[in-house]
C-alpha cells in the first residue's frame, strides 16, 4: 500500500536561512506520527510545506498522491489543519466557526458534521456561546473540530496542546488515537515529551535536519541506562545500551548471586535522547566547520 504521505530530499530556504535541508519521511496510514524537537528546528516549516501554505526550495511531497502546490484543491478537501494559535473568530459561536470552514469544502450533511464534531470534542454546552467568552483550553477544542468538520483523511496538529491542563491534554489525545483507529493519519508537532509519547512514530527535527526516525519505545530501549547492584555492601554500576537485552547477559555474569538483594536502573528518557542527538549534530557541524 502507497504511503499516505511520501517526502524526498525537501529544502525550504528563507533568504540565506536554510529551515529545512534533505527531510526525507514516509508516513503510513492511520498513524500518529509526531515530528519532535525544539522550537526553531523546522517543525512548522514542515507542516505548512505539507499543506500547501508555502513552496519548497527543492524536493518532493506526496500527500494521498496529491503534490500540495499543483494539486492543492484536491488536496485540501482531504486535509485538516489545526495551527498553533487558533484563528477563530471571536464574534461568533463554536457552531457558527465551524460552519465558517466547514463551507470551504463541498459537503451534502455539512449540518450533522457540525453537530458530530461539537459533540467530539466535548463542546454541545457552549455551542452558541461567542468565542471570546472561552478560555485557552475551549478555543482549542472549537480549533480541533473546524479542522475535523470536513472529516479529514489527515490531520495535520501544529502544537496542539500547548498551553492546556493536563486533564485536557489527556482527553485530545483520547479523541486523536480515536481519529487514528478510524483510518485518519494524525501529524503532531511538538516539542514536549509527553506528547511525544503518545506517537506510534517520531521524527527528531533539529536545524531543519532529521536526526532519527522511530517508535518512542524504541528510541528509549536505545538509550542508555545505568545499573546498580548492590552486593552485600559494595555497590557495582554498569553503564548499558539497549537494557532491556543486554541486563539478561549482565545477570548471567553474577550467577543470579543470592548475595544480590537489589539491582536499580537509572534509564535515559526521550529528553536526554533528544538531546544527546541534537548534541552530536552541533558537534559534527563544528567538526565540519574546523
Amino acid at each position: 500500500m502507497e504511503p499516505t504521505i511520501q517526502i524526498s530530499d525537501l529544502h525550504k530556504n528563507f533568504s540565506k536561512v536554510k529551515a529545512l535541508q534533505g527531510v526525507s519521511l514516509q508516513i503510513e496510514r492511520g498513524q500518529i506520527f509526531g515530528l519532535l524537537g525544539p522550537n526553531g528546528a523546522g517543525k512548522t516549516t514542515l507542516i505548512r510545506l505539507l499543506i500547501g501554505a508555502i513552496k519548497r526550495t527543492k524536493g518532493q511531497i506526496s500527500i494521498l498522491g496529491h503534490d500540495p502546490i499543483h494539486d492543492k484543491r484536491a488536496m485540501r478537501a482531504r486535509i485538516g489543519y489545526m495551527p498553533q494559535n487558533p484563528a477563530l473568530y471571536d464574534d461568533l459561536s463554536p457552531r457558527q466557526n465551524i460552519r465558517f470552514f466547514g463551507q470551504g469544502h463541498p459537503s451534502n450533511n455539512l449540518e450533522e458534521r457540525i453537530e458530530e464534531v461539537i459533540t467530539f470534542v466535548g463542546l454541545a454546552e457552549r455551542a452558541n456561546h461567542p468565542i471570546h467568552t472561552f478560555s485557552g483550553g475551549m478555543r482549542q477544542r472549537v480549533s480541533l473540530a473546524c479542522a475535523l468538520v470536513n472529516k479529514p483523511a489527515v490531520l495535520f496538529l501544529d502544537e496542539p496542546t500547548s498551553g492546556i491542563d493536563p486533564k485536557l491534554r489527556e482527553l485530545f489525545w483520547q479523541h486523536f488515537r480515536q481519529l487514528a483507529e478510524d483510518g485518519a493519519t494524525v501529524i503532531v508537532s511538538t516539542h514536549q515529551m509527553d506528547d511525544a509519547m503518545h506517537c506510534d512514530r517520531l521524527a527528531v527535527l533539529h536545524r531543519g535536519k532529521v536526526l532519527a526516525c522511530n517508535s518512542p519505545r524504541q528510541f528509549l530501549w536505545e538509550s542508555r541506562a545505568v545499573v546498580r547492584i548492590w552486593k552485600n555492601d559494595q555497590v557495582e554500576e554498569h553503564a548499558v545500551l539497549d537494557y532491556p537485552n543486554t541486563l539478561p547477559d549482565l545477570l548471567h555474569s553474577h550467577n543470579l548471586d543470592p548475595d544480590i538483594k537489589r539491582i536499580e536502573i537509572e534509564e535515559e528518557g526521550l529528553e536526554q535522547v533528544m538531546l544527546r542527538l541534537v548534541k552530536n549534530l552541533d558537534e559534527e557541524q563544528k567538526r565540519n566547520e574546523a
